[in-house]
């Protein structure tokens, strides 16, 4: 067997890394997790748009829910239109400045945030009980150590 080869299946044959493995690991949930949400038409990304005018309690500037999930600006506009046309956000009119647009939830959209946190819960409960209640608790404070 000649060197090259050799090599080759000995990188192979090691244990993946950690950042390997949280990484697939991270893209696998997350898929999992938007195949839940698109069952009713919605996205992280929205979820995470509708949760920050649900918390707020009052219309937002989109460069105030950009800041909130933390997101350029050019991506909350997209992702406003695109609520906007499901009828879930409305843009108002600033009261204090005419030049203003706020995202404000419609019923529809609080709606469909509340759904949308249920089925992150229903995700979250399903990925927990894959873990024992140690072993839960192990890998939540290792990750904590990974990105504080």
């Amino acid at each position: 067997m000649n060197k090259t080869v050799r090599s080759a299946r000995s990188r192979s044959d090691a244990p993946p890394s950690v950042l390997w493995r949280v990484l697939r690991t991270a893209h696998e949930l997350e898929a999992r997790l938007e195949t839940a949400l698109a069952q009713i038409g919605l996205s992280l990304a929205k979820v995470g748009v509708l949760r920050a005018l649900a918390e707020a309690e009052e219309p937002l500037t989109l460069s105030d829910v950009a800041e909130r999930v933390r997101c350029v600006r050019s991506n909350i506009t997209q992702l406003v239109d695109r609520l906007e046309a499901d009828g879930l956000v409305r843009r108002v009119n600033d009261p204090h400045d005419r030049r203003i647009r706020r995202a404000s939830l419609t019923p529809t959209g609080r709606s469909s945030c509340t759904e949308g946190i249920r089925v992150m819960a229903i995700q979250e409960r399903e990925t927990a009980s894959a873990l024992s209640p140690v072993d839960a608790v192990a890998l939540a404070r290792a990750l904590g150590h990974l990105a504080p």
